[in-house]
């Protein structure tokens, strides 16, 4: 468990306060963890209203096989050196690096964004580029604003997946070996659902 002091901060007129970093670490193996922690962001829904307006969402097509089709979400992505939408992702940013320098992974420089629109946008199993390319361990930190959606994980060399449920300002950190060894999606869900943002703090480098 990441037990560190954590700074709070104001995202503006009632846009939400982050609370001290204390997740509970769970290890999917000898090698790979994720930390959980519900709440992480309180008072969100300014900040939410703000990214969903001013964020310039983009729509996306995959080459999958012998065809091209639509990616089933938008997507925002930004390096390191540029202009982030919204003050609090930055604020984010300095917060989880601090609670994570020991790791030893770097600036989480790179932050991407998703919006999924209702139960119909959602992503396949995958393991993050960043991670699987790298020897090394990563870090990829997850915050969920808007809708609860599944989260799910599942191990590369097979075996039952791991259920987690990730509503409004929870934090989900995955640490070690994670991107090699397991793989994560958000699958569709035909209940009515409104919309729900992803924000995504990697190490700089490829996604």
């Amino acid at each position: 468990m990441v037990v560190l002091q954590g700074s709070l901060f104001d995202c503006g007129a009632g846009g939400g306060r982050l609370q001290p970093p204390r997740p509970t670490r769970t290890w999917l193996d000898a090698g790979a963890w994720c930390d959980l922690q519900h709440s992480w962001v309180t008072d969100g829904g300014a900040l939410f209203g703000r990214l969903l307006g001013s964020v310039p969402w983009r729509a996306e097509r995959r080459l999958m096989y012998d065809r091209t089709v639509a990616v089933p979400r938008l997507v925002a992505s930004y390096g390191e050196g540029d202009r982030l939408p919204d003050a609090a992702l930055g604020e984010m940013g300095d917060a989880l690096e601090e609670a994570y320098a020991t790791v030893g992974t770097g600036r989480l420089a790179s932050v991407g964004l998703c919006l999924y629109r209702d139960g119909a946008d959602s992503v396949a199993w995958h393991g993050d580029t960043i991670g699987r390319n790298r020897p090394a361990d990563t870090v990829v930190a997850i915050v969920s604003l808007g809708e609860a959606r599944r989260f799910l994980l599942r191990p590369r060399s097979g075996g039952p997946h791991r259920r987690l449920v990730l509503g409004h300002g929870d934090l989900l950190v995955m640490g070690g070996r994670c991107q090699r060894t397991w793989e994560h999606a958000v699958p569709k869900t035909s209940r009515p659902t409104g919309p729900r943002i992803s924000i995504q703090f990697r190490t700089a480098g490829p996604r």
